[in-house]
């Protein structure tokens, strides 16, 4: 089943998360950028990188490897690879060479996304969550650069992110996870209603019915069995396994018990 996704506020979103991060390090010093992030075996600079990196891999470009990087702690897949493999690139580069590559692929990429027809939009092919459409895709790159947003924040102590447009792009690529993490990871029994309120830079009550699978509602039948209260950020530290997370951040309102499984199951991001 193929995802449908806006265009316009997805690239818009897009192109707002990238003049943030865009802002947001040109302003460090030296030892800001350089400084170790929250992320294992990484530095600032290597979250701009990667983000670059990733962008450069979409236009066609490839980057060969110079080590092997699949025995490093960190490193669980070939995409996990072929992010070392930039990451290696850029650290041979001077900040100002990865800023510029930065800035010339995010405007290459917002051009060809400008570009394309709504039937390319739509059509079906691979994301890092399956089969779906490239926009699902593209609402996928909001989602992993706002994250990666809150990582170098958290790692400088900078306080959460403030632009609320990729926030709630991000959001909704949240929900689009939920059934997973309730009805597959938590196992929450058939014939339960969870309600999951986010709160903070976007916030929005998300319901979630059981039933032969869970699934996004948009109202219950009544009151949720279990309901639970977090800020956006923490969600994201929450689900990325982070370092920074920390599950008594989450509010569990009703079953206990079975919040504290779903907050336990949170994680699923690699």
């Amino acid at each position: 089943m193929v995802t449908f996704v806006p265009r316009e506020p997805v690239v818009h979103a897009l192109r707002d998360e990238w003049a943030t991060l865009d802002a947001l390090v040109s302003g460090f010093d030296d030892d800001e950028w350089a400084a170790p992030s929250v992320l294992p075996g990484w530095s600032v600079a290597d979250i701009i990188a990667h983000i670059t990196g990733t962008e450069w891999s979409l236009t066609g470009r490839e980057m060969a490897a110079t080590r092997d990087v699949a025995a490093l702690p960190h490193v669980h897949n070939p995409i996990g690879e072929l992010n070392e493999r930039w990451l290696d690139y850029y650290r041979e580069r001077t900040r100002d060479d990865l800023m510029a590559d930065f800035r010339d692929v995010t405007a290459q990429r917002l051009t060809a996304l400008d570009g394309m027809t709504e039937q390319q939009w739509d059509a079906a092919g691979f994301t890092p969550a399956g089969t779906d459409s490239y926009g699902r895709f593209m609402r996928i790159r909001v989602f992993d650069c706002w994250v990666h947003e809150v990582d170098i924040r958290d790692s400088l102590g900078l306080g959460a992110p403030d632009d609320p447009l990729p926030a709630t792009c991000t959001r909704k690529e949240m929900v689009a996870s939920l059934p997973f993490i309730i009805g597959k990871k938590a196992k929450v029994p058939a014939g339960s209603a969870v309600t999951v309120d986010f709160t903070g830079i976007a916030p929005r009550a998300v319901h979630i019915a059981v039933e032969d699978r869970a699934a996004v509602v948009p109202e219950l039948d009544g009151p949720a069995d279990v309901t639970l209260r977090v800020d956006l950020a923490d969600y994201a530290r929450l689900i990325g396994g982070r370092t920074t997370a920390d599950e008594a951040t989450v509010q569990i309102e009703g079953d206990t018990a079975l919040g504290e499984r779903i907050v336990a199951s949170l994680h699923y991001m690699i």
